[in-house]
């Protein structure tokens, strides 16, 4: 019996040498490369010992992303582990409840030592089938900070999680059979390139012991890229809506319809969307169902312009399609005087005070838990914001970025610039004239700026409170271009000083140029009068150097909602 067994012993091992000496030189050289980036990738990965999860870094500078409901809770002081055993120090940088992302940044114990980084992929070309790496800390295993490596396959792309109460809603996300567990949340997805796909956080778990049941979800990376610019600036991140309430229908002739079926008080329906009218394309995707709608408008922020083409069925039978960019609003309940339309932050109700004996000073009520160490030097608490530091720092380059088309700040006097084109909805030829006359000419108790248009004249003091109602948006049909002209000045005069409130990096969103004119302007601003309404939009084109150096516009183009009010060729510059 036992030499039966130690011959049939024999032959098994010849064939498995035979079948590893036989292997494809295709599959050594996958088996080889996977090993390759492995070993790439694996000194980005983070354990986020505070809170409990992963993470994975994104920069030399040590941004780093996580899950929301690894961080939510904890801390803006964390500490964090890489797989060179050391336990860095970390501070909160921006936070999206809604997408469950949160940014953090690493402090190098070298000053400027560069950290190791995952490259970002681009998302939208992941399918079904490929493989995946997902790394991480699950169950807290990873005690010396090397992470736990799991290999498997993309099961579904494009899927829809939803919320759940208000928060963790993952939309547009990657759904993988590659294990993850408690404790990978905010850990990386890999593709065989060595890129970051997603982050994992959610996943199908046996309810009793918390296993993984073959089904996990990453944000795709691309939704992450999005929000970037808000998260790096501190802020609490806002998702999308668009103002409409959509449902699905079927037909014989189309597998799929989505029509608006509620609408409020919004962008979408200044832009001319009505109830029953058909949703074609949203961000240049097909819209198939309620779902599809919602995974697009998940991956982005509120405030962005995003194309939208609709169809509307008419009275004789046809119907007409349109195509129009639409501003998306909020989907955070806000309250009025949040500044930025930020989250309102949470305030614990007060007990009621016990009396005290006669004499005795009451105790100092305990402030907030602020962070120690290091991290400490990296945060500032201010309500409406995740981390108001790292918003100073934004905004202090975007400030700089300015000064890159010549230095403005010693032209706080009269600005003045002559112009001809065309005005008005008829497009008729006019000479304009913007004039910004510093405190105390013709008697202003304020800045006055003025606006002559064809030798009509409109006069305005945007710094006198009493100046309010329909002057605020002269020239009529403009949105306020007269406002918008003051508050150029004003930032390239005065910088930050030059505004009256708060003054914030408010994030990223894309740059529609209005191409279809001939102008195609490359740099444009908008400024809004009334939060309710469309605001004024500036374009520029045709840059100069001046005799300092500045460079000024030749060219600019006024569009107030759908329609262009001017289309004008600068004639001259005087800035005193």
């Amino acid at each position: 019996m036992r030499t039966r067994i130690f011959w049939a012993m024999l032959a098994l091992l010849n064939i498995n040498l035979c079948f590893a000496a036989d292997l494809d030189p295709k599959l050594k050289q996958f088996e080889s490369s996977r090993m390759d980036v492995i070993k790439k990738v694996a000194p980005s990965v983070v354990a986020v010992v505070t809170g409990g999860g992963s993470g994975v870094l994104i920069s030399a500078d040590g941004f780093a992303l996580t899950n929301f409901h690894v961080v939510a809770g904890q801390s803006p002081a964390l500490k964090c582990g890489l797989q060179d055993g050391i336990l860095y120090d970390a501070v909160l940088v921006g936070l999206d409840k809604v997408g469950d992302v949160a940014l953090i940044k690493l402090l190098p114990k070298e000053p400027n030592k560069p950290f190791p980084f995952a490259k970002l992929a681009n998302s939208d070309k992941v399918q079904v089938g490929d493989f995946s790496i997902a790394m991480g800390n699950p169950f807290m295993l990873a005690t010396d900070f090397s992470p736990t490596v799991t290999f498997g396959l993309v099961s579904g792309t494009h899927r829809y999680q939803y919320p759940e109460k208000g928060m963790f809603e993952y939309t547009d996300c990657i759904q993988i059979d590659t294990s993850i567990n408690p404790g990978n949340s905010g850990g990386p997805l890999f593709n065989m390139n060595a890129e970051l796909i997603g982050i994992n956080g959610r996943g199908s778990f046996d309810k009793r012991s918390r296993i993984n049941s073959g089904v996990g979800y990453a944000i795709s990376i691309n939704q992450i890229k999005n929000f970037m610019g808000h998260l790096r600036a501190g802020h609490f991140v806002d998702h999308a809506s668009l103002g409409a309430v959509v449902a699905s229908g079927f037909e014989e002739s189309a597998l799929g319809k989505v029509s608006v079926s509620g609408m409020i008080d919004s962008d979408a329906s200044r832009r001319g969307i009505k109830i029953d009218d058909q949703l074609l394309y949203f961000a240049g995707r097909p819209m198939t169902s309620v779902n599809q709608f919602k995974n697009v408008l998940g991956l982005y922020p509120k405030g962005w312009r995003l194309p939208l083409t609709y169809k509307r069925e008419l009275e004789n039978g046809s119907s007409e399609r349109k195509e129009i960019l639409v501003r998306l609003m909020g989907s955070e309940k806000m309250e009025i005087g949040n500044p930025n339309g930020a989250p309102p932050v949470p305030v614990e109700p007060k007990p009621m005070p016990m009396p005290l004996p006669k004499g005795q000073v009451p105790p100092k009520a305990p402030g907030p838990k602020l962070p120690t160490g290091p991290a400490a030097k990296l945060y500032e608490a201010k309500p409406g914001y995740a981390n108001y530091y790292f918003n100073k720092l934004e905004k202090e380059k975007l400030l700089n970025n300015f000064k890159k088309n010549g230095d403005f700040s010693s032209l706080s006097g009269n600005w003045q610039v002559q112009t001809t084109g065309k005005i008005g909805d008829k497009g008729r030829q006019a000479v304009v004239v913007l004039r910004i006359l510093a405190k105390g000419a013709k008697d202003a108790k304020n800045d006055l700026v003025q606006g002559i248009f064809d030798g009509i004249d409109f006069s305005i003091e945007p710094l006198t409170v009493e100046q309010v109602g329909k002057a605020i948006k002269d020239p009529p049909g403009s949105g306020g271009l007269l406002v918008a002209f003051f508050q150029l000045r004003q930032l390239l005069a005065y910088g930050e000083k030059g505004f009256v409130g708060d003054f914030s990096h408010g994030g990223i969103e894309p740059y529609y140029s209005p191409s279809e004119n001939a102008l195609k302007p490359d740099l444009g601003y908008e400024v809004s009068t009334d939060r309710e309404d469309d605001p004024c939009e500036i374009h520029f084109s045709d840059y100069k150097k001046d005799s300092s150096g500045r460079e000024l516009p030749g060219k600019i183009l006024v569009k107030y909602g759908d329609k262009e009010y001017a289309s004008l060729k600068v004639d001259g510059w005087k800035l005193e």
